[in-house]
């Protein structure tokens, strides 16, 4: 950990280590870079406390994304080119405009947990501190700020109390909304492997969907949508009645406990009723509160399952009062954890990027706006909270906010509304993006396009789950014309007229202000009242550039107190309260604000994927990534697909009264009748039609503003085409005019997959066409070797085209029904340096010779295919994942495919 950056003498190699850009695990990377040919290779980082050498999917394809062919590299004012100067120039000239016709509420900033926190923190410290609005939000409101309040309602801070070892010392594992095996993957790692280690430990998963988390589930409890609280009122009362409570700490570090109990007993008291508003079996219910209550070291994990609902604030303080009385939080092996889902969600928390929290951990109050205002030697500090983030979009709607910076993220495809926030952007007056990609939903929307930095050139710090401060590293300097967001976040507020306040010369300059505020007054007064913030790092703000660039991993709090971290809090009280006392809360359980009806008979529950994150913009350039899943889809349970004349794999729309979707349907027991799950990663830019978001309600809780993702009234019908196919091209093509259309990114190739309503006149030329041809003499022409296929009764085409070199340029296919080959060894034949006889002949079959063909893709670390795996199984008697792995690798990586793998040994042994 010490040689954080080595050079080798070989090959002009240099070894550095670094941060994960993905979810709020916060990996360590180990990244060997070569800087003649801009490239690297990762694995994980051994001694990093967060993940001791283990990379996820996402993780292990990192050096597959640092290309520069999808990158934004130069500023674009109004889609032409501009210098830096010029940009900077429109985008300050244009909010001083609107500042001062229309005050600075009029302006905003929409954030991201995917920024460096030295970018967060100059962005709050320009709109808070200096233009005077309280009008920063982010993309983590989506994410975790349910979390963040009932933190602050229970604790009285935003106080993350364990840590990542406390998982590996728990009894019992408690995983509440969420998929930790494909979310989180490197920490269900670490969870298997604990309950591998110990067969004692015992693990609940509370889903409304079967998971590949239930791989290590000894009890699924497979909960209606929204009713999490009435689990853990059920649960507070049980323990009461059953004498499982801390008298001792419940009196001596709480307050508001029988409150919490009375409302808890005459709600959910009964466990008969209780089991039924849950739609799970009462033996079940009461088996999770037996072991509950008899265990001492209890863990529970939760994730957006909890976090993105009308009452997610409702749902945190449900499982925080559990812990608190039974005073099993803040030792090892014990609390609620939150699990963010960015890499710098905590970061950003800490510098105040919500809308409604101020700096540091402190609150829009008025001693802490005049504290704030003299640290940043400002006299024009917001006042009061700003608009969080659905209220913000909403306020562009309707031309109260007038321009719009928004940073590091995609709100034209993650915000719930999706389609009311694209056309809110589409008639704002001035909106900057910044980012480092070219093509999103949200840059094409912009007036003036800023190009930053991206992962590989980074360099400042995030903070992860567990409150670890970290180090990302650049492995490259900057790309084009790329400059860090602090930088030009900075250059505006020069412009602006806040130069002394901006005048950075190096992120370590901005981390050591952030660690000065952090410690600013943070005492307990001479009078005895006030409390420490719990947010202190003030033993980092002399830090040199050398001890900055070095810094390792550590945990806040930094301070003379705690010089080397502190892993817990609250094992002895000490909370953040007025009364140093922890709140419980009195809780109503609340369905969720808009319940199925007879026109949207059904709940959507939206989420993620295994290889997939966010919007894609990233994790889709790694061809290996969109081989799992590679087109957007919808769960169904067989019931539902049955009432509905629906079959496997035929393309269905998803309707609500926001917006509509189409996806490949998959019809499965995961998901319960009357719900059905879709994924919230594809976009405009490779799915016609499949951003989810277009369809999920805007609704948000009412203390946290976060959206209700998890539970919107829909309809599903049959998308009724007349022509389904797909074309594999070597070269990049413009999408077909049809009304489906998904876009992937292969290995030497693109696919597309399409279906259109209308049948399509003349299938061969008109394929052709598509491919970039006019015909098949324009094709000799180019010295291109066409062949083809055509059944005109049964409404059969294909195609194939091979280049000079006898590689295999495009091949398409075209149907009446969705019923088409599998694409995996069609795809492969790309890698080929020329297409070989036997494949030659089978090519518009579609399907591969005897031998060869591997099915779809299981494993997406080693591309090992499920007709590959299941040959092994039978052939060479392969009984468990291990022998697997030892045979093809799969499963040996990042773990995640291993409950699919299991699934295939039962299959094939039964």
């Amino acid at each position: 950990m010490n040689d954080i950056i080595t050079t080798s003498s070989q090959e002009n190699l240099t070894t550095i280590h670094t941060t994960c850009a993905y979810c709020g695990v916060g990996c360590g990377v180990e990244a060997e870079v070569n800087q003649d040919t801009r490239t690297a290779t990762v694995k994980g980082l051994q001694h990093h406390p967060s993940n001791y050498g283990r990379l996820c999917s996402k993780g292990s394809a990192l050096a597959d994304t640092i290309g520069l062919d999808e990158r934004l590299l130069q500023p674009e004012i109004n889609g032409k080119a501009a210098s830096w100067d010029r940009a900077l120039n429109f985008v300050s000239d244009g909010f001083q405009k609107i500042i001062d016709e229309h005050g600075p509420d009029a302006v905003a900033f929409y954030a991201s947990g995917q920024l460096l926190t030295e970018d967060y923190y100059v962005a709050n410290k320009l709109m808070k501190g200096f233009i005077g609005s309280g009008n920063i939000d982010t993309n983590s409101r989506l994410c975790m700020s349910s979390s963040v309040v009932g933190h602050k309602r229970a604790f009285g801070t935003d106080t993350v109390p364990g840590c990542y070892e406390d998982f590996e010392q728990a009894e019992l594992i408690v995983l509440v909304g969420s998929n930790t095996a494909w979310c989180h993957p490197v920490l269900f790692q670490r969870i298997k492997l604990h309950k591998e280690n110990n067969p004692n430990v015992k693990v609940v998963v509370v889903d409304p969907r079967a998971t590949a988390t239930c791989d290590i589930a000894d009890l699924h409890l497979q909960v209606n949508l929204g009713t999490d609280v009435w689990l853990f009122n059920g649960l507070l009362s049980y323990l009461a009645d059953n004498n499982h409570l801390d008298s001792g700490y419940i009196n001596g570090h709480c307050q508001g406990f029988e409150a919490a109990l009375k409302e808890a007993q005459t709600s959910c008291g009964d466990a008969a009723h209780n089991a039924d508003a849950l739609g799970i079996s009462e033996e079940d219910l009461n088996t999770f509160y037996t072991w509950f209550g008899t265990t001492e070291k209890v863990v529970t994990l939760y994730s957006q399952g909890v976090n993105q609902s009308s009452s997610g604030t409702d749902k945190v303080n449900s499982i925080i009062n559990a812990h608190l009385a039974t005073g099993r939080i803040g030792r090892e092996g014990m609390g609620p954890f939150s699990m963010t889902g960015q890499p710098n969600a905590m970061g950003g928390r800490d510098v105040g990027g919500l809308a409604n929290t101020l700096a540091g951990h402190m609150d829009f109050t008025e001693d802490n706006i005049e504290r704030v205002g003299r640290f940043w030697q400002s006299n024009n500090m917001a006042n009061k909270p700003g608009l969080m983030a659905v209220d913000m979009f909403d306020a562009i709607d309707e031309g109260k906010i007038k321009a719009v910076w928004i940073m590091a993220t995609n709100p034209a495809v993650s915000m719930p509304n999706a389609d009311k926030v694209k056309k809110a952007l589409q008639k704002c007056e001035l909106v900057v993006v910044s980012d480092c990609i070219a093509d999103t939903d949200t840059v094409a929307l912009a007036n003036v396009k800023l190009p930053a930095i991206g992962w590989s050139e980074k360099d400042g710090t995030v903070t992860n789950s567990e409150r670890r401060i970290s180090r990302q590293r650049a492995l490259f300097p900057a790309a084009g014309n790329a400059r860090a967001d602090w930088w030009m976040i900075c250059k505006v507020a020069q412009r602006l007229g806040f130069g002394e306040a901006f005048n950075f010369n190096h992120s370590a300059d901005i981390f050591r202000e952030h660690a000065a505020l952090s410690g600013f007054e943070n005492h307990v007064s001479e009078n005895g009242t006030g409390r420490r913030r719990d947010f202190d790092i003030s033993l980092l703000q002399n830090l040199s550039d050398e001890a900055y660039e070095t810094l390792q991993p550590i945990q806040w709090p930094v301070n003379k107190q705690h010089p080397t971290g502190k892993a817990r809090f609250f094992a002895h009280g000490e909370f953040y309260t007025p009364s140093q006392k922890a709140n419980f809360l009195a809780l109503t359980p609340k369905l969720p604000k808009h319940l199925p009806t007879q026109d949207y008979p059904l709940a959507l529950n939206s989420g993620r994927i295994r290889d997939q994150w966010h919007t894609m913009s990233r994790t889709a350039l790694a061809p290996q990534l969109n081989q799992h899943i590679s087109e957007p889809f919808v769960q169904m349970h067989q019931e539902d697909a049955r009432a509905r004349n629906l079959l496997d794999g035929q393309l269905v729309q998803v309707r609500s009264r926001w917006g509509k979707m189409t996806g490949r349907l998959n019809i499965t027991s995961d998901v319960k009748n009357g719900d059905i799950f879709a994924p919230m990663h594809w976009t405009a830019q490779l799915s016609k039609t499949g951003r989810i978001n277009s369809a999920v309600n805007p609704v948000v809780d009412q203390f946290s503003k976060q959206p209700e993702s998890k539970h919107t009234p829909v309809q599903v019908s049959s998308f009724k085409a007349s022509t389904y196919g797909f074309m594999l091209s070597r070269d990049s093509i413009s999408w077909p005019e049809c009304d489906y259309v998904v876009e992937v990114n292969g290995k030497q190739h693109t696919r597309y997959e399409f279906a259109h309503k209308q049948p399509i006149k003349n299938p061969i030329m008109q394929m052709l066409n598509w491919l970039g041809l006019k015909n098949e003499a324009a094709a000799k022409a180019q010295q291109l070797e066409v062949l083809s296929y055509q059944d005109e009764t049964s409404e059969l085409y294909r195609l194939a085209i091979l280049n000079q070199q006898g590689q295999l340029q495009a091949v398409a296919f075209m149907a009446p029904t969705h019923q088409l080959p599998e694409p995996t060894w069609l795809a492969q034949q790309f890698e080929k340096e020329s297409l070989q006889t036997r494949a030659r002949h089978a090519i518009l079959s579609g399907h591969a010779p005897a031998g060869e063909d591997i099915g779809p893709i299981v494993c997406a670390c080693f591309s090992v295919g499920q007709k590959q795996l299941e040959k092994a199984i039978k052939e060479q008697g392969l009984s468990s994942t291990k022998e697997i792995g030892v045979c093809l690798k799969a499963g040996t990586n990042c773990g995640s495919c291993i409950p699919e793998l299991k699934q295939l040994i039962t299959k094939c042994q039964s």
